[in-house]
């Protein structure tokens, strides 16, 4: 399935209109997305897909919620479909519970770990080098995170930390997305939005292919009209207007995409603030400066696609 991930996720962005440049943006956004590059070749690399095969699951889809849902337990398709949101409930059912009757959680967390660092140390020769530093940097971070109602957030800050520096650097990483995930649901539920009208809006404002998202993430075309409905009743999208490329969104649904986006940085952005600063600051400087190159380098890999359901985009030479 890792290769019809790529035929799907590969297609290149359609054209888009010149627009005014934008704010520079928030400090925890410019750290996420290199933070959330290294993570991610734990759903595309070819070790993260042996690894679950490895473990006994069935599939890649399988593979993904086990190896992501592991560090909350041997849980249901209800708290996993809560906590990711974002995948419709009958493609959540069709992979757990039955994934623990495959593999337990705890084994699962640990081939995860040691398979995402396979793949950065294969993509990057030199991570051991910064590993130890970006960990010892953001492990305060990761010690000073709030935690309330952030389930994937505090399963994942509950997983010892492995032996193996690469592995602590993903772990790490993996716990600060997971915290920045968790708020980001936190301003969907404050804006009324559900995981699929997230996408619906994101699909407007970027232009990305409908089916990328919908297909990908379990909905229907029915699913996916019902959300355009009820999003265009609110003056959200103008569904009238809804093009092959879903690109119509509102002035009030992009301000209310902004709104969304401006508190899940803020949310994700506390305890980054708080230990090391912000741009101009020795420390967050020092750590951004730590982890660009490796998460350059692995943007640049091919190994993960662009675009992308989870709203990661390259990095250039401004962000």
């Amino acid at each position: 399935l890792g290769g019809s991930w790529h035929a799907v996720y590969g297609r290149r962005m359609v054209d888009t209109p010149q627009t005014p440049p934008s704010p520079a943006p928030h400090p925890a956004r410019v750290l996420w997305q290199r933070l959330e590059t290294l993570h991610a070749v734990t759903y595309f690399a070819p070790e993260s897909r042996a690894a679950a095969s490895g473990v006994g699951f069935r599939g890649f889809w399988m593979g993904y919620f086990g190896f992501r849902a592991a560090p909350m337990g041997a849980v249901g398709a209800g708290v996993v479909s809560a906590t990711f949101a974002n995948f419709a409930p009958a493609m959540v059912e069709r992979a757990v519970p039955s994934a623990w009757d495959f593999a337990t959680p705890a084994d699962a967390v640990v081939a995860r770990s040691a398979a995402a660092a396979a793949a950065l140390r294969a993509i990057v020769p030199d991570i051991d080098d910064v590993a130890p530093t970006v960990v010892d940097r953001l492990g305060p971070v990761v010690a000073s995170l709030d935690l309330l109602g952030r389930p994937l957030a505090a399963a994942n800050a509950g997983v010892d930390l492995p032996d193996d520096p690469v592995e602590q650097l993903w772990q790490t990483c993996t716990t600060l997305r997971e915290h920045r995930g968790d708020g980001h649901l936190m301003a969907l539920a404050a804006a009324d939005l559900s995981g699929l009208d997230a996408h619906v809006l994101f699909a407007a404002e970027r232009g990305v292919p409908v089916e990328l998202l919908r297909d990908n993430r379990g909905w229907s075309e029915a699913d996916w009209e019902t959300s355009v409905d009820g999003l265009a009743g609110r003056g959200l999208i103008d569904a009238d207007e809804l093009s092959a490329d879903g690109r119509a969104l509102s002035d009030g649904g992009a301000a209310l995409r902004g709104d969304v986006e401006a508190m899940t940085d803020e949310l994700a952005g506390r305890a980054i603030a708080a230990v090391l600063g912000g741009p101009g600051d020795a420390d967050f400087d020092a750590v951004l400066a730590l982890v660009d190159g490796p998460a350059r380098t692995v943007a640049g890999s091919g190994v993960l696609p662009f675009p992308n359901p989870m709203g990661l985009s390259p990095i250039s030479g401004s962000d």
